[in-house]
C-alpha cells in the first residue's frame, strides 16, 4: 500500500477513524492522507431572517481556523507514532470533494467514520459514508461510532 485516505469530520468519531488509518498505514508502510471538508454554511432565508454574505464568510473563516488547529494536532500525533501524514483541508460538498480526492490520489483504501444513524436518517439527510461505499473506486473501511444504540 502506498496511500491511505482518512476522511474526518472532526466529530467524536475522528479519533477512531485516524487510529484505524494509522494502524493500516503502519502495517503497510503507507502514507496517511487525512482529509477534512468544510461544507458551506446552511443559509436560511425567509421574510424575517436572512444571513448576509459577511456573516457567512465569517462562519466559514472560523470553521477553517478551527479545522486547521485540529488537523495539525492530529498530524502531530500521527507523526509521533511514526506515520508519514499529509493534511488536506477543503471547502464544499464533503462527498463530492472526498470522491474527487480519492480519484486523484488513488489510495488503496479510504477510511471513514459512521455516526450510527438509522437508515431513515441516511435516506432523508444522506450519508457521506454511504455515498463512499457506493461510489469510491477503492475499498472503504467504515469505522463504527462506538456508541451503542438503545433498543
Amino acid at each position: 500500500m502506498k496511500t491511505i485516505l482518512a476522511a474526518v469530520d472532526l466529530s467524536n468519531s475522528t479519533g477512531r477513524v485516524v487510529h484505524a488509518g494509522v494502524r493500516l498505514a503502519r502495517a503497510s508502510g503507507a502514507r496517511l492522507d487525512i482529509i477534512h471538508v468544510i461544507p458551506p454554511p446552511a443559509i436560511v432565508m425567509n421574510d424575517v431572517y436572512a444571513v448576509d454574505a459577511t456573516l457567512a464568510a465569517r462562519i466559514v473563516d472560523a470553521a477553517n481556523r478551527y479545522a486547521t488547529r485540529r488537523l495539525q494536532a492530529l498530524a502531530r500525533r500521527c507523526r509521533a507514532r511514526g506515520v508519514d501524514v499529509r493534511i488536506v483541508q477543503l471547502d464544499g460538498d464533503p462527498l463530492s470533494r472526498i470522491l474527487k480526492e480519492a480519484a486523484d490520489r488513488k489510495p488503496e483504501c479510504v477510511v471513514i467514520g459512521s455516526h450510527g444513524h438509522t437508515a431513515a436518517y441516511d435516506l432523508l439527510v444522506g450519508s457521506v459514508a454511504h455515498g463512499l461505499l457506493r461510489k469510491a473506486g477503492c475499498p472503504v473501511l467504515v469505522v463504527p461510532s462506538g456508541r451503542r444504540r438503545r433498543r
